[in-house]
Formats: C-alpha cells, sequence, structure tokens
C-alpha cells in the first residue's frame, strides 16, 4: 500500500515543481522589468545605475542598493544620496513585494506616480530631499502596510490628502517644506500610531484639529511657518518641545509661552477660513450667524449703527496720524543729537564719493568714526533700546559703525566679493589697523523676525572663542540696506576644498600628510569646544560640517566657519542648505527620520570630512572603510601624496572615520573621545 502510495505521489510533487518554476519565474521576470524600467527613469544618462544590468539577476549581488527574499523577490530599493536625477516610473509598482523605497537626498524630478499606491506591502517611503512636482496622490492611501512616509524638502503642492488618515500602522508623516495649502485633515487624528508629524514650512491654513491632540503615541507636532489660525488645542501642552508652532500669527492658546491668549468669544475658528477636512473628505466651512450678516439688519437701528462706527473710525485716524507725527518729531530730534556726540561724520561730496579705490580709502582716513561704534547710520538696530538688546547684554565692543563697514569693502565693490549664495555675500575688507576681515552680508529677510531669537543667536555668536574657529569680530546692522554684518578674520589659504580633487599642476598645490593630520586633529579640537559645555557658553551643534565651512589660516591651522551661523537665520533658510549637505553625504542619516541636529550628526560629517582629507577626493559615498586597520592603505590615501605618508595614522584616521560615520547614532563616538583617541 505504502509503495503504491509513494509511486502516486512521487509523479504528483515533480509536477508541481515543474509548474511552480514557471510561476516563479515570471515573478522574478516581472522585478526584472520593473527594475530596467526604474534605471531608464531614475538615472537616464547611467552613470549611477551601471550595475543594473537587464541581463543580469537583480538578486545575485550585483544591482546596487537592490535587496531580495529567499524567494528571489526584491524587497528593498536603497538608492539614498547616488546623485539620481531623472523620474520616479509608474512601473515602480510592478515590484509587488516590495517592503522599503529609499529615493531620498536626490534631484528625481516630476510628479509622484499614482501607481505608487499598489505597492500594498510597502513599509517605508522616503522620498525626501528631491525636486519633486505636483500633488500628494490619493493612491497612497491603499497602502495599507505603510509605517513611514517620508516627503519632505520637496515642491510638491495641492493639499494633504484626508484619505491618509486610513493608514492605521503610520508612524511617521513628514511633509514639511513643500508647497502644500489648504486644511490640515481632522482624519490625521486617526492615525493611533503616530510618533512624528511635520507639516512645517508649508501654505496651509484654517485650524488645528482637535483629535490631533488627542493621538496617543505623537511626540513630534511641528506645523512652524504656516498660516494656521484659531485655538490651539490644550491636549498638546504634554507633547512640551516636541510641539512646534512659532511663525503662526493667526494662532493663540493657554499655556503657550509663545502664543497670546485667545479673546473670550475666540473658539479657534473664523468664519471667513475652512475647517479641518471632515471624514468623508470635503471642507466643511463654517455658516455665519445671520446677526452678524450685515444684510440682516434692518431700519434704523441699522443705519445708526454704521454712522457711529464710522465717527469712531475718524477719530482714531485722526489720532493715529497725530500721533505719529509727534513721535516722527522727537525720533527726529533725539537722532540730531545723538549723531552730534559721535563727532563729525563723514564729510565727504559726490565727488569724492566715486568708484575711485584711492578717493574711497581717503574717505575712510578722513572719517572721525571710530573702529569700533555704538552709532548705526540708517540704523536697523534690534540693539537699541534698552532690555534684551542693552549694550550690557551683547556688548559694545562688538558693534561696528556702518560708514567703517563700507569703507572697508570699498562700498561693497564686486572687486572684493568672495562669495555669494542665496541668503549671503562675503566680501574681503581691510580696517584701520591694517588686518584683513571678510564680511559676511545677511539680508534681513533671511534672518529670524523675532527680535529676542535674533539677539539670542547674535550673544550666541560673540561668546564662541576657540583657536579652531573663525570668531566673530564685529556686526553692524542697517535697516537703510535692509542688512546685517558680520565681521570675521579673514582666512589667507581659502577653504578646504580647495584643496579636493586636485589634478597634476594645478593650484592649490597638494596637502602635504602631517599637514593633513594636523587640519584632522584641529577641526575635532573645534567641533568638540562647540559640544562642551563651559561656563561661558552652553552646548553648540553647528549643523553644516563640510570641506566648505573649513578654513585654513596662514599656517594652514584649520577654523570652522561661521559656527552658531543658524542661530541668526530664519529656519526656512537653515533648511535650504541641507540638499547641498545631503549630496555631499554631510547629512546624518537619522536625520531622515528625526529632523533634528545633534551632537552626533556633527560627528557623522566630521567622519566624511576626515575620509575626504585622507583620500583627497570631495565625493567619498561610495567609500567603504572598516573599523579595523585598513588593508589596502595605498588604494585608500590621495595619490598625489606619492606614497609619503604613515601607514599607522592613515589606519588611526580610517578607524576614526569609521567610527564616526556608523549608521547608528549610538555606536558615533563623542568628540571628546575623538580627539582623545588623535593624541595617542
Amino acid at each position: 500500500m505504502a509503495a503504491s502510495l509513494l509511486r502516486f505521489t512521487l509523479p504528483l510533487l515533480s509536477l508541481l515543481l515543474l509548474l511552480s518554476v514557471p510561476a516563479a519565474s515570471a515573478r522574478n521576470a516581472e522585478d526584472a522589468r520593473a527594475l530596467a524600467a526604474l534605471r531608464r527613469a531614475l538615472d537616464p544618462a547611467g552613470r549611477v545605475l551601471g550595475s543594473w544590468n537587464p541581463a543580469g539577476d537583480p538578486c545575485g549581488g550585483s544591482f546596487v542598493g537592490v535587496t531580495c527574499d529567499p524567494a528571489g523577490r526584491v524587497t528593498a530599493v536603497s538608492l539614498q544620496g547616488r546623485g539620481l536625477s531623472g523620474s520616479l516610473p509608474p512601473a515602480v509598482a510592478g515590484l509587488r513585494r516590495l517592503q522599503g523605497l529609499y529615493l531620498h537626498y536626490n534631484g528625481i524630478k516630476g510628479a509622484i506616480p499614482r501607481e505608487i499606491g499598489k505597492l500594498s506591502e510597502l513599509k517605508d517611503l522616503y522620498l525626501d530631499l528631491n525636486h519633486l512636482t505636483g500633488p500628494v496622490p490619493v493612491e497612497i492611501a491603499a497602502m495599507v502596510n505603510l509605517q513611514v512616509l517620508q516627503l519632505g524638502y520637496n515642491q510638491l503642492t495641492g493639499s494633504i490628502p484626508p484619505q491618509l488618515g486610513n493608514l492605521n500602522k503610520l508612524s511617521v508623516l513628514a511633509m514639511q517644506s513643500n508647497q502644500l495649502t489648504g486644511a490640515i485633515p481632522a482624519t490625521l487624528g486617526q492615525l493611533t500610531q503616530l510618533r512624528r508629524l511635520d507639516l512645517s514650512f508649508n501654505n496651509l491654513f484654517g485650524s488645528i484639529p482637535l483629535k490631533i491632540a488627542e493621538v496617543p503615541l505623537l511626540e513630534v507636532f511641528d506645523i512652524r511657518n504656516n498660516t494656521l489660525s484659531g485655538s490651539v488645542p490644550a491636549g498638546l501642552r504634554r507633547m512640551n518641545g516636541g510641539f512646534q508652532y512659532m511663525n503662526n500669527k493667526g494662532l493663540c492658546g493657554v499655556g503657550f509661552s509663545l502664543l497670546e491668549l485667545c479673546p473670550s468669544s475666540e473658539d479657534g475658528l473664523k468664519p471667513s477660513k475652512p475647517e479641518p477636512f471632515g471624514p468623508d473628505g470635503t471642507v466643511k466651512t463654517r455658516e455665519v450667524p445671520q446677526s452678524a450678516n450685515p444684510e440682516s439688519c434692518s431700519g434704523s437701528h441699522c443705519s445708526k449703527s454704521a454712522n457711529g462706527s464710522e465717527g469712531v473710525l475718524i477719530v482714531a485716524v485722526v489720532a493715529v496720524v497725530i500721533g505719529a507725527a509727534f513721535c516722527g518729531l522727537f525720533a527726529f530730534s533725539w537722532y540730531r543729537r545723538q549723531k552730534q556726540k559721535i563727532g563729525s561724520s563723514l564729510e565727504v561730496s559726490d565727488s569724492r564719493l566715486s568708484t575711485d579705490h584711492f578717493q574711497q580709502k581717503e574717505a575712510c582716513r578722513r572719517s572721525a568714526s571710530p573702529l569700533i561704534s555704538v552709532e548705526y547710520s540708517n540704523s536697523w538696530d534690534p540693539l537699541s533700546g534698552g532690555g534684551v538688546g542693552s549694550s550690557g547684554e551683547v556688548g559694545d565692543s562688538f558693534r561696528f559703525n556702518l560708514e567703517e563697514v563700507e569703507c572697508v569693502t570699498q562700498y561693497f565693490s564686486d572687486v572684493n566679493l568672495l562669495g555669494k549664495s542665496g541668503f549671503a555675500a562675503t566680501y574681503k575688507g581691510i580696517l584701520r589697523d591694517g588686518s584683513v576681515v571678510a564680511v559676511k552680508s545677511l539680508n534681513k529677510t533671511s534672518c529670524k523676525q523675532e527680535e529676542s531669537d535674533f539677539l539670542r543667536g547674535l550673544k550666541m555668536l560673540t561668546l564662541l572663542r576657540h583657536d579652531n574657529l573663525v570668531s566673530l569680530r564685529g556686526f553692524c546692522c542697517s535697516r537703510g540696506r535692509g542688512e546685517c554684518f558680520l565681521v570675521y578674520d579673514f582666512m589667507v589659504n581659502g577653504c578646504l576644498s580647495q584643496y579636493l580633487d586636485v589634478k597634476d599642476g594645478s593650484s592649490p598645490s597638494v596637502l602635504d600628510w602631517i599637514t593633513r593630520v594636523s587640519i584632522v586633529k584641529g577641526i575635532a579640537k573645534g567641533i568638540e569646544y562647540l559640544h562642551s559645555k563651559k561656563s561661558s557658553k552652553p552646548p553648540v551643534v553647528h549643523q553644516n560640517i563640510s570641506a566648505e565651512k573649513i578654513l585654513l589660516d596662514h599656517n594652514f591651522a584649520p577654523r570652522l566657519s561661521v559656527p552658531g551661523l543658524h542661530k541668526l537665520l530664519a529656519d526656512d533658510v537653515v533648511f535650504s542648505t541641507l540638499k547641498a549637505s545631503a549630496a555631499m553625504g554631510y547629512l546624518a542619516p537619522e536625520y531622515a527620520t528625526t529632523g533634528r541636529f545633534t551632537d552626533k550628526s556633527d560627528v557623522f560629517a566630521f567622519g566624511i570630512v576626515v575620509l575626504q582629507i585622507i583620500t583627497g577626493k570631495r565625493d567619498v559615498s561610495q567609500l567603504k572603510v572598516g573599523a579595523a586597520a585598513v588593508s589596502d592603505l595605498d588604494s585608500l590615501v590621495d595619490g598625489n601624496l606619492n606614497g609619503v605618508f604613515s601607514r599607522t595614522e592613515v589606519a588611526r584616521l580610517a578607524a576614526v572615520a569609521a567610527y564616526c560615520t556608523s549608521e547608528a547614532p549610538s555606536q558615533r563616538p563623542t568628540m571628546e573621545a575623538v580627539v582623545q583617541q588623535l593624541s595617542h
């Protein structure tokens, strides 16, 4: 009996195996077709995904960034920070077993395809820090297993789909720094697993839905820089610093230090603005009470009320005009008296204010203004008027005279322009004592708009003093020019990035090995000082360490450029610098999920810089360095050194770089430990 049963089952099993092989092959072929379409769309020039050979096996280990399960199905595509510049094709939906799609820190353009909603097994979707446009597809709501949705730092438009409230496994929803409009959907309050919700730096309006305050696990809720209004739900007070709400002038509430109390009649909503989306996805609007409608009044009572209001308005306008005129005369008189206290001002005729450099220098010499002065010309002076901005808070010794700054830079001549970015310009200048300085000009609109925040940042800059920092010498703010000027010592040997990717016979010359080691140690000491807590200063995270931000003085000693500058700048300006940092690999991987900088973020960036110094190359994103001693040092070290280096020091620096660039922040050392390691 058993023998006959065996004779029957063996052919059946063989038949099933034969049938399953074509089915598995068909599934693998489907993945291969999807990857081929992905390669063509994401990397049209073929510079990045050359290893994705259409004839190859995606699960054979040769396809960079592709992970498969034991059955040979693609489960993850990890191509973050690869410099991809194409688009995301609808064919991505063919990767039906995909659980992770990591395409952040690239230059991907175009819209997010609606077909992406077919990836029903996807858990992580990272598309942040790209150039994506168009709306957020409603179809994403069909991805029932989605846990992380990162769409920040793109140019997405339209409203937030209320259907996202159906993603009951979602723990992170980040859509910051886009161009989203409309209200915050109340359905997001249904996301019981949500821990982080970042909607900052958009154009959202309306009120904050009460349901969001009831999400039990929510730790971070960021709505900064929108146009939200109404009463903030009291339940958000439990989040303390996790709730970020600045720059929403219409918000009010009790128990929030930066918000005004709501008027007694304020119920958190304005009739002219929509409430949050309802559960059905439609926008609800408040009905204006009949008593508030001008057309509902009738008879003489309405007319008298209107006439009375007009009379009050006229009286108020007249009073304001008279008051403004009186204040203007008083301010002008005070200003004249203050100018006379300083002494004679710049007495130069129009002919002397020509563009001739000699005449400009003569004008500077003839000026009676001191090198450093408390007087501001056309001043936008956040330090005037006492209080937090009193001279005792920041110190008069740091305050430059505007005429002095103009003369130093030859009236901001293009001849002296060292560099320019979207929010600042830097000029070279010479003070009257002969010292060479760099003057950084910041547009007022790029600075923090809250005076108290700006003053705290300015004070922080004056406290930072270390041999490996470019310290602030002084500042000057001008309302007339709408700019604030920061004065630093000029570093004659430029920035470290100039000494990377140096070709034979090109300028500048190649840095020798001893200089490179000295630079690494100096950078480490500078960062360690920033992170330390001293009696004179609190700990500071630099946030923007890179080869461009490391300057070299006349002895090639390294100086970290503009430490603490982010304390002065508006948040959106700070965030605008992230893409450049991410493209070069300086941005720590955890930032994509936390949205915050820590001292371990600086440690990661320091590790990248160390690798750049060892290899002499800007791009080290493909470089893998183990924590143990490197076996092939000759292939790691810059070939321009021609073998003149210490193998022991290379191994030590490579090990330090490996630890500093560990994926998990907890595995990275402190900068204090790094300094100790480098001193052995």
